[in-house]
C-alpha cells in the first residue's frame, strides 16, 4: 500500500467529516466499500451507511452487511428497498431491472434527505468507466471518492494489516458484487468488473453514471 494514497485517504475524510455534518456513505458492500467504511470510522464518521436492497442480492451479501452493522455500532447503517419492485426485472429487462430497484431507490433517498456530500468507495482501476476518477466530483451533492487511487493490491494489503473480514464471496472470485442474477465469479486474468452484467455489453448498474451530480449533466 501507497503510504502518499494513504495519508490522503485519511485528509480527504478527516477534511469530508468537518465539512458535512450530513456526510453519507453509499456501499454495494465490495472490497473497496468495506476499507472505506473501516477508514471513515477511525476517521471519527458517525453518519449514515447507505445500502440499497434490490431483493436479488445474495444471502451472503445480506449476511454481512448485518455483520458490518454489528461492528462498526457508532454509524448508522441503513437499508434501503424498492418502492415498486420490479418482479424478475432481470429477465424482462435488465437495465430497467437497476433503474427500478436499484437507482431509483437511492436517488429517492437522496432527494429526501438531501446530503451535501457523500462518500463512495469506486477507484480508477475497479473500472474503465472509471480511470479518470479524481477525489471530488462537483454537485449536489458532491460525490467524494477517497479511495481513487488505490488498486486490488492496496485494499487487500489495507484488509490484511486492519483484519478486516471480507465479503464471503470476495475469495471465490466475486471481486465485483451485485445481484446474483447478473453477477459471476471473475476469472483469472479479467478485468475486476468482468463478472458483471456479464452479455448485456456494459458494467454499471447505473448509479454512478444514470444519477450524475448536476454540474456534470449535459
Amino acid at each position: 500500500m501507497l503510504e502518499s494514497n494513504f495519508q490522503e485517504t485519511k485528509e480527504i475524510l478527516r477534511s469530508a467529516i468537518k465539512d458535512h455534518i450530513d456526510l453519507k456513505i453509499t456501499t454495494g458492500l465490495n472490497i473497496a466499500g468495506t476499507v472505506l467504511i473501516d477508514l471513515a470510522v477511525s476517521q471519527g464518521f458517525d453518519g449514515d451507511v447507505v445500502f440499497v436492497d434490490t431483493n436479488y442480492h445474495f444471502s451472503e451479501t445480506l449476511s454481512f452487511f448485518a455483520y458490518l452493522k454489528s461492528r462498526y455500532q457508532s454509524a448508522n447503517f441503513i437499508t434501503l428497498k424498492p418502492k415498486a419492485p420490479f418482479e424478475d426485472g432481470y429477465l424482462i429487462d435488465p437495465v430497467a431491472c437497476c433503474s427500478q430497484n436499484k437507482v431509483e431507490p437511492l436517488e429517492d433517498f437522496l432527494a429526501a434527505t438531501m446530503p451535501s456530500a457523500i462518500l463512495n468507495g469506486r477507484t480508477r482501476e475497479s473500472a474503465s468507466t472509471r480511470n479518470t476518477l479524481g477525489a471530488l466530483e462537483d454537485g449536489n451533492p458532491i460525490r467524494l471518492n477517497p479511495l481513487y487511487r488505490w488498486e486490488r493490491k492496496d485494499l487487500e494489503s489495507y484488509a490484511k494489516s486492519y483484519d478486516l473480514r471480507l465479503h464471503p464471496l470476495y475469495s471465490q472470485g466475486y471481486l465485483s458484487m451485485g445481484c446474483w442474477p447478473c453477477t459471476a465469479a471473475v476469472k483469472a486474468g479479467e478485468d475486476i468488473r468482468a463478472g458483471r452484467f456479464v452479455g448485456q455489453g456494459r458494467t454499471e448498474c447505473g448509479i454512478w453514471t444514470k444519477t450524475k451530480p448536476p454540474a456534470q449533466e449535459a
